[in-house]
């Protein structure tokens, strides 16, 4: 008799061989596509396939081979449901874009609002702006033509939000305007904050189309200048107190304004992010999302001099970040967080029950909509699974999970004391680059005990490492024999040897076996619910770093020569894209550390609960997952050097590792033949996991603030500049 898995499989070929013919024309599944605003990486990403063959199924060069073809059919005759096509109609005429000189109101521009039914929003007035973002002497009704949003954005599409996903409010001689992307200014009539939301909802036209089919469009962002909070009777500056609360008073006018106005605020009150909303009828939400910059919303760590921008190049800042990443939620390490959520939404509408009606459920491949407990050894100290403890209880390795960065560095050889530099390379988006690719649990964990090690299993392992000897490990096929004094362990953030049994994550246990060691793990917490989870993220991520950088000046077909040109001074290029640069990586890092978020105050104690333990998206487990696979990615690089060149690093800090070299430059110890870089190895380069200068010193001046400031100090850390007080890790 057929087992189970037999039958199931016999039946899932008849469903391949039924979908064969279901799917739509190329033309057609590109406009479903585009209809519910996917990209084709979210659908490689869901079907394990190259965004590439995504993009020749919709071009119709090839077609879609089983089993991916069965879910492709599947997903597109869910999208046909939700989105189907329009009837034809004839083809309206295109509004002439209007010349800089014109100053009347362009044809299309003004709504007839006398036309208009009495139920309709009325459009906000658009004025024109000139180059510098101030307001023009035309009048109302001029758009602005030369100047037009990023042409990233899918928000132009959508008639909703035809204004962008957001505006700055500043006033100017006496007038409340709205800064949006593209170089459009709109009058604002409302005189309170309370209307100001109302207007936003109604009339304002701003958002942004959701990220994925089951998601939710972005709220409208409104910044406020200080000029405008002086407008709403809001302090331009918080005082100490609210400073330390993060919020105003419930007692501040304002804020009883809104309550009276029946518009509610989340939890964390009136802060620099603050939302305001009423409760969602149906479908239909109501809610708008406040940065205010003077209060410290734009931390300048991450978003360095935006938040003194003026309000057309902040509006400019902004609406890039928000068409490339998404509308930012909070600080980046929030919006960080929120993406993953954006691209994997918790619950999906179900197929119609018998009586036609759809229903919530679980998406798959997202973490769900509640929060799972993490395994005993993946609590950070403090948490409730670990009430029980002695106070001041330290656990020791084989108790808890550190998959951390690298902080290392050795003194110098004698022959590295004969070079005359120490150079700096820094990988590019380090922890995105780690976590591409990464297999993460989706649900709890599940205990066992003497497990046989799965690399493809994600989860958190105890075992005996220290038997690795990195002096002679396997280099893909061969043997190689390396220097193990001057390598750091791939299996500790300090480059320490383990002692004895611990707990690791998965890669770090998979880069043992690579390496050409057997382990044998003697008890695991494995989530056998995983996947793929932030492929979709790095992705996104990915292709807003390099898109900005492009901005720069800095391409990915520049040669190693080329590369390192075009990085010096790069930020000059374009202030403004440069923050956007350093946005991006910070979402990147936030994000990633936001995934085992620690109390913050709010009368926490030991063993008690708190607050982001009631998030999904607190996994201590991925964080771990990423981190790990980062610092292998890394030792893997320095090893395939090492075996190659001879060359160890002196230092290691996260992603920056400092090498000596007879010369300033990467290129004069990076073996680099005909062009061609080493194998496995560091590779210059602008993409995320290649590697850029981060800087150069001399080994006089390494060696003279060591004696300084003690051996054990690390150079890496501030390789970038020389300067001691410097603590930039390099991302």
């Amino acid at each position: 008799m057929s087992t189970d898995n037999e039958l199931f499989s016999a039946v899932d070929a008849l469903l391949e061989q039924v979908a064969q013919d279901d799917l739509p024309p190329p033309a057609e599944r590109k406009r479903l596509r585009e209809a519910a605003g996917l990209s084709q990486a979210q659908i490689a990403a869901a079907l394990e396939a190259r965004r590439e063959a995504v993009g020749n199924w919709e071009a119709g060069r090839t077609e879609p081979r089983p089993p991916k073809r069965a879910a492709y059919a599947r997903l597109l005759e869910g999208l046909a449901a939700r989105f189907p096509a329009e009837p034809d109609k004839t083809p309206t005429a295109q509004v002439p874009e209007v010349p800089e000189a014109f100053t009347g109101p362009a044809p299309s521009a003004v709504v007839d609002q006398q036309a208009a039914p009495a139920s309709a929003p009325v459009a906000p007035r658009p004025r024109a702006a000139d180059s510098s973002g101030r307001q023009s002497s035309g009048r109302p009704g001029v758009r602005k033509a030369a100047a037009k949003p990023p042409a990233s954005t899918s928000a132009s599409a959508d008639p909703r939000f035809e204004n962008g996903p957001l505006a700055v409010i500043h006033v100017e001689d006496g007038q409340t305007l709205a800064y949006c992307v593209g170089g459009l200014v709109l009058d604002v009539p409302a005189t309170s904050l309370p209307a100001l939301v109302a207007w936003t909802l109604a009339e304002a036209r701003l958002g942004q189309p959701k990220l994925a089919g089951p998601g939710k469009d972005a709220d409208p962002l409104i910044v406020l200048t200080e000029a405008a909070l002086e407008r709403y009777s809001l302090p331009t500056r918080l005082s100490d107190e609210e400073r330390l609360s993060g919020r105003l008073p419930e007692s501040h006018k304002v804020v009883r304004q809104l309550a009276r106005a029946e518009w509610k605020l989340t939890k964390r009150g009136f802060g620099p992010w603050a939302r305001i909303y009423r409760p969602a009828q149906g479908s239909e939400r109501q809610c708008v999302q406040l940065c205010i910059p003077s209060w410290n919303a734009l931390d300048a760590r991450h978003w360095l001099d935006a938040a003194h921008l003026p309000p057309a190049g902040l509006a400019r800042l902004l609406g890039t970040y928000a068409s490339r990443v998404m509308t930012p939620r909070g600080s980046t390490a929030v919006t960080g967080l929120e993406l993953m959520t954006a691209l994997h939404p918790p619950t999906r509408a179900s197929e119609p029950d018998a009586s036609g009606k759809r229903h919530s459920e679980h998406n798959p491949g997202s973490l769900g909509k509640d929060p799972v407990d993490c395994a005993p050894c993946e609590a950070p100290d403090g948490h409730p699974l670990l009430a029980g403890l002695p106070r001041f209880h330290q656990r020791r390795p084989g108790e808890v999970l550190v998959e951390e960065a690298y902080d290392w560095a050795r003194p110098l050889t004698d022959d590295e004391c004969t070079k005359r530099h120490l150079v700096g390379i820094d990988v590019n988006m380090a922890f995105a680059a780690g976590a591409n690719g990464t297999v993460v649990g989706l649900g709890a964990p599940t205990h066992v005990t003497n497990p046989v090690f799965d690399p493809k299993l994600p989860g958190s392992w105890l075992v005996d490492l220290s038997h690795v000897d990195l002096s002679r490990v396997k280099s893909g096929k061969e043997w190689v024999q390396l220097e193990a004094d001057l390598l750091p362990s791939p299996f500790t953030p300090k480059g320490e040897r383990p002692d004895g049994p611990a707990w690791y994550a998965t890669p770090t246990v998979a880069y043992a076996v690579e390496l050409g060691y057997t382990v044998t793990p003697s008890e695991a917490y494995v989530r056998y619910d995983n996947g793929r989870y932030l492929d979709g993220w790095y992705n996104r991520l990915r292709d807003a770093y390099v898109a900005t950088m492009a901005d720069l000046g800095v391409t990915a077909d520049l040669s190693p020569d080329e590369f390192l040109a075009a990085m010096d001074g790069y930020r000059d290029n374009d202030p403004h894209m440069a923050i956007v640069v350093s946005a991006v990586k910070a979402t990147v890092k936030g994000g990633i550390g936001k995934l085992r978020e620690r109390p913050r105050g709010e009368g926490w104690k030991p063993g008690q609960p708190w607050r982001a333990l009631s998030r999904p998206t607190w996994r201590p487990d991925i964080r771990a997952a990423v981190i790990s696979k980062t610092r292998t990615n890394m030792h893997r690089k320095m090893l395939k050097h090492a075996a190659f060149t001879g060359q160890y690093p002196i230092a290691v800090l996260s992603d920056c590792a400092v090498y000596a070299a007879d010369g300033p430059s990467p290129l004069d110890f990076l073996p680099y033949r005909e062009g061609k870089p080493l194998p496995g190895g560091f590779r210059l380069g602008v993409s995320p996991g290649m590697v850029k200068h981060e800087g150069t010193q001399s080994v006089l001046w390494g060696e003279g603030v060591r004696e300084e400031h003690g051996a054990d100090l690390n150079l890496a850390r501030y390789i970038k500049d020389g300067s001691i007080i410097h603590t930039d890790t390099g991302e």
